[in-house]
């Protein structure tokens, strides 16, 4: 089974790269995030089209999350269960993979924080609080889980192209990386981890200042899977072909194949 990750600062903009990216990969599963489009204007036929099921949860002008499989998502759960929340952030559903082996895919779209200190910074805290205590349960619930999508959090030095400019700053504050450490501490393995990497291999590249063309990124992008499941992880990277292509998203799928029983 294969997954991915991809932010996609909007879908409307974005749907040919989309579609031009899974038929060049056909995953299992695609998580998006940054849909910027409301419920009824997902394309959802443009997608069945090239044998794709779709669950959702949109959002006019900001956010949104999907889940793009081959098979029909089962038991769809939107955003954080008893959270109250406008921001549309977490779309959950269960797959089979070719063999019916249930996998639980969450794809989530952690809120960004803007600046350490502000009110947003407070309301990305507060919401990956609730996100762990969910997550929690979510876990007993399904043994074979990934969540998948922009966390907005570099866990490490090594994820940041330059950590000393970046210290102290939003996606790397000591509080956000705790917040990261939460749902790893569930006992979700970061996949891309795994595997021997090569240094400075990031996943979200700003649009000013040639940054892409001078890999001046952050690896915020990731692919969280519980025990079993990352047991049976093979491979983890990241595509950056589709960040060079035109006026592309500002972010890279991740992929990750699982060798299920």
């Amino acid at each position: 089974m294969k997954l991915a990750t991809w932010n996609v600062n909007s879908l409307n903009v974005r749907l040919g790269h989309v579609i031009d990216w899974l038929q060049a990969n056909p995953v299992d599963a695609l998580c998006l995030q940054e849909l910027k489009l409301p419920d009824e204007k997902f394309p959802h036929q443009a997608l069945e089209d090239i044998g794709y099921h779709a669950c959702w949860a949109g959002q006019k002008t900001y956010n949104g999350v999907a889940i793009i499989s081959k098979a029909a998502p089962q038991d769809v759960q939107r955003n954080i269960p008893g959270y109250d929340d406008p921001q549309q952030r977490i779309i959950a559903a269960t797959l089979a993979d070719a063999q019916g082996m249930p996998v639980r895919v969450i794809s989530a779209y952690c809120p960004n924080g803007q600046a350490v200190g502000s009110d947003k910074y407070a309301y990305k805290l507060h919401w990956f609080e609730a996100l762990q205590q969910w997550l929690a349960d979510e876990i007993q619930r399904h043994p074979d889980l990934a969540i998948l999508g922009d966390y907005n959090v570099a866990p490490t030095d090594a994820d940041v192209h330059d950590p000393d400019a970046w210290a102290g700053n939003i996606l790397v504050s000591d509080a956000e990386r705790q917040a990261f450490q939460g749902l790893i501490d569930l006992g979700l393995t970061d996949t891309f981890r795994l595997f021997d990497q090569a240094p400075k291999i990031f996943s979200w590249w700003d649009y000013r200042q040639m940054s892409f063309r001078r890999n001046v990124g952050v690896r915020i992008d990731h692919i969280l899977a519980t025990p079993d499941l990352a047991g049976r992880c093979t491979e983890c990277v990241v595509d950056k072909t589709p960040r060079g292509w035109e006026k592309p998203s500002d972010h890279a799928p991740v992929v990750a194949r699982f060798e299920l029983p």
